[in-house]
């Protein structure tokens, strides 16, 4: 599976045309070596509405309040990441927020589905009534 969907020629033109989406960053709490890696591997186009950057210090996710605490994935090694999550933002305002998470899951790699394209494209939708 690409980048949830995010690639999908349908789903790039419904983010772009349908709801004026300019951009979907991508990010991991990772280099930009490992970034640039992960975004050939998934087919990104060099001008595409995907863009992936990382975040190695994890100012951003800690920002956003984003950072994977759980003790499952802490007790394995895996210190100072992220969750799975998506914002969307309208001017510059936080207007939805979807995180893939559960207690069995917390990493969100079992159950990302509200995180996918197709979910956030019809969250998104729902936002102003279903209208566009």
């Amino acid at each position: 599976m690409q980048v949830p969907g995010y690639l999908e020629k349908k789903n790039i033109k419904a983010l772009r045309d349908k709801l004026g989406i300019d951009e979907v960053i991508i990010y991991c709490v990772n280099d930009g070596a490992v970034m640039k890696a992960w975004e050939k591997d998934q087919g990104v186009p060099e001008k595409s509405i995907v863009n992936f950057m990382g975040d190695p210090y994890g100012h951003v996710t800690e920002a956003l309040d984003m950072k994977l605490t759980h003790p499952g994935p802490e007790s394995v090694g895996l210190l100072g990441r992220s969750k799975r999550f998506v914002v969307y933002f309208e001017d510059g305002v936080a207007r939805l927020v979807r995180i893939a998470e559960s207690d069995e899951d917390p990493a969100g790699d079992e159950f990302p589905d509200v995180t996918l394209a197709e979910n956030i494209i019809a969250d998104i939708k729902a936002l102003d009534g279903g209208e566009l």
